[in-house]
């Protein structure tokens, strides 16, 4: 079986547990690195700009993407361009809706003309992806996250829903595909398999991940996942 290192996709870890960032950071299995307002808030973080300002002092040379956290478009679109604007490395993630279920793609829009390097997150349809497409540009960095995760969670493949999205994508050649919300560590080499570009994984199944992937079943040692994950 083959380990992590193995895999045809970059793995971005995704938290908000700033020294495990930080120690993740330095790890070069981690390609890049996400987090969001929700994560934040759990792991209780009250100022969004002086965390995210003290997690770049250190991370300067990968991928890193914060979101904004309005509910309202205007200052969605103003909180863009601020975030946009803390170092060269950040994407800056904006929902495919708002809470009301309302549309973002004409702020994606908007902000694709300004230069802003964007994370589109949440996406659950070949429809959404289908419009975000239209709004991107093929010279400027992007990223497409679709919820696999989320996705699966109803009962639904999602397999077919990334390899579409990824041919929806193919005349964008600066846009990644994004595989988000892993349940377990076989999302990872789910994500692999699919052709994503990009997988993000949360700090606990990472851990999980590079002890246990590529482990040998027939192994009396891995059969007793308590010893392995001490």
């Amino acid at each position: 079986m083959k380990t992590l290192a193995d895999l045809p996709i970059k793995i971005f870890a995704d938290g908000a547990d700033k020294d495990g960032m930080l120690k993740l950071y330095h790890d070069p299995l981690i390609k890049g690195m996400t987090t969001n307002p929700t994560l934040m808030r759990k792991a209780g973080i009250s100022d969004y700009e002086k965390f995210a300002r003290e997690i770049l002092e250190v991370v300067k040379s990968k991928p890193i993407s914060f979101e904004v956290f309005s509910d309202d478009f205007d200052d969605m679109h103003r909180q863009a361009l601020k975030i946009g604007q803390w170092q060269e490395n950040v994407y800056v993630k904006i929902p495919i809706t708002n809470t009301k279920g309302e549309s973002s793609v004409p702020l994606i829009g908007e902000l694709v003309k300004e230069g802003v390097r964007l994370n589109i997150t949440a996406l659950l349809t070949l429809q959404q992806t289908e419009g975000v497409a239209r709004q991107l540009h093929p010279d400027l960095p992007a990223v497409v996250s679709v919820f696999a995760g989320r996705a699966a969670d109803t009962g639904v493949d999602p397999m077919p829903l990334m390899r579409e999205s990824l041919d929806i994508l193919r005349h964008l050649p600066r846009t990644e595909l994004l595989w988000a919300s892993v349940r377990e560590v076989l999302n990872i080499f789910q994500a692999a398999e699919s052709g994503a570009h990009i997988v993000t994984v949360t700090h606990d199944v990472l851990a999980k991940a590079q002890k246990m992937a590529g482990m040998d079943l027939a192994d009396p040692f891995t059969r007793n996942s308590e010893n392995v994950l001490q």
